[in-house]
């Protein structure tokens, strides 16, 4: 047992430093290399396979299933760069659109509640904005203790904070809200029992986290949705700013749906680039079943 944990984080430090030799490569050089990586998994990994197809099935975007192996893999390479790299090095690869949405809620001293699914590079978007801003974003350790510091170094740079998926992290957010400041939230993650509620997504049924309603609601703050398209061939990336439409309003099964419905939205925009082998369908343990299956 002793040998197999010692072999483990061996391996995980093996996986820091080769991560941070791919950091001195051009983006162009690690998304090549990232498609080369998904379809060597997508081949490798009959699960991985099916859940990624099914999942791109029932959201209707089976079309692009080819381009979304390469893009998954992509999106694995390129932490390398986005949390390994000089800051102002990866700062250069990204364009802004929309920031005016932004500004307008900051000089108005009103708090923000980012939201962005795991679509392109996710990691890209809270970085762009601590360029401007202070910004706090709600963090799951990873389970490897050897990675810790590497993910923690990249996501705790220059004016971004760090608030644990618990209790106490959920007040520091709250905290933050309530004193005219932004926070992160990747939404679409499956919550824990007590957490969440069953909403649409994609036409089924998804056990959906309620917290960002809440937040909102709680710290009398904005929802802004913000997204970082991959640019072709490692060209960089463009991170969009758009104004959430739905309504919070009712309980918190039809908010988390509201919520739901504008990830949908945003996905729509490049589908390839969304996270599709992420089990977003599973039932957490403890949680009872829907009442019923979102009709067809």
């Amino acid at each position: 047992m002793w040998k197999l944990a010692h072999l483990s984080n061996l391996i995980n430090r093996m996986l820091v430093v080769l991560f941070r030799i791919l950091s001195v490569f051009p983006l162009p050089v690690l998304h090549a290399l990232g498609a080369a990586l998904g379809w060597l998994v997508y081949g490798l990994s009959p699960s991985y396979r099916r859940r990624l197809r099914a999942n791109l099935r029932q959201a209707g975007y089976e079309a692009h299933w080819r381009a979304a192996v390469s893009e998954a893999g992509k999106a694995i390479v390129e932490l390398a760069f986005v949390w390994c790299a000089r800051p102002e090095r990866v700062a250069r690869h990204a364009s802004v659109e929309n920031w005016e949405l932004v500004q307008a809620r900051l000089d108005a001293g009103r708090g923000i509640v980012f939201l962005t699914p795991h679509l392109g590079c996710f990691e890209m978007t809270a970085q762009q904005i601590a360029l401007h801003t202070a910004l706090t974003v709600m963090y799951r350790p990873p389970r490897k203790s050897a990675l810790k510091p590497l993910v923690e170094g990249a996501r705790a740079r220059h004016n971004l904070h760090l608030a644990p998926a618990t209790l106490a992290g959920v007040r520091i957010l709250a905290k933050t809200l309530k004193s005219g400041q932004p926070i992160g939230i990747l939404p679409d993650q499956v919550p824990q029992e007590g957490e969440g509620a069953w909403a649409p997504w994609f036409g089924r049924n998804a056990y959906t986290m309620t917290l960002p309603a809440k937040l909102a609601q709680l710290g009398k703050a904005d929802i802004l949705l913000v997204y970082a398209e991959r640019r072709p061939r490692g060209a960089g990336y463009t991170v969009r700013f758009v104004p959430f439409e739905g309504e919070l309003s009712g309980p918190p099964a039809e908010q988390a749906a509201a919520i739901n419905r504008a990830m949908e939205q945003l996905i729509a925009r490049c589908p390839a680039q969304y996270f599709w082998s992420y089990n977003r369908y599973k039932q957490p343990e403890g949680v009872a079943a829907p009442d019923a299956e979102v009709p067809a």
